[in-house]
């Protein structure tokens, strides 16, 4: 058995130390050591984008990276978003539109669509779908999702959604 290795890093603004296991993901970690359970697990091959989350800005699939290598990084899940206020328009163009149902692949989609938002002002919906094509959903069928995203963006940029 491989000893743990020590650990510090901020998540969701608070700073974290803990002992892990060196081969422990990012995603589990989240879940099973800091109880952040919005970060979810599915194909655990980083391909349907339930597990992405922000280290350092950029948003990573949680599954393929392991804890360890996020020694002295920020790490932002959909709670600090959530928590902070700074996706309360997205996650309401979200409810607004249907853009949800059984909300598993939701935190991940929100995730993925505030970073493109943050990159692109008003991103045209083809953009919007290709920036999202590493996220899955079973239930939707996109539609809504792609909706409630040209909504949000159209609504940051103070014209009607």
């Amino acid at each position: 058995m491989t000893a743990p290795v020590h650990i510090s890093l901020d998540v969701n603004g608070e700073r974290v130390e803990a002992q892990v296991p060196p081969r422990l993901n990012l995603a589990d970690f989240l879940r099973e050591h800091l109880a952040l359970t919005g970060t979810h697990v599915g194909c655990e091959h980083g391909v349907c984008g339930a597990c992405t989350v922000r280290v350092n800005g950029d948003i990573v699939r949680s599954c393929l990276m392991l804890a360890v290598q996020t020694q002295n990084a920020s790490v932002e899940t959909i709670e600090g978003l959530s928590d902070s206020g700074e996706i309360v328009d997205l996650q309401a163009a979200f409810r607004e539109r249907n853009a949800l149902q059984c909300g598993f692949c939701t935190p991940g989609m929100l995730m993925a669509a505030q970073d493109l938002l943050k990159l692109e002002a008003e991103p045209h919906r083809d953009r919007i779908r290709e920036h999202l094509s590493g996220n899955y959903c079973r239930c939707t069928g996109y539609q809504a999702i792609i909706d409630a995203i040209e909504a949000t963006a159209r609504a940051r940029g103070g014209r009607e959604a």
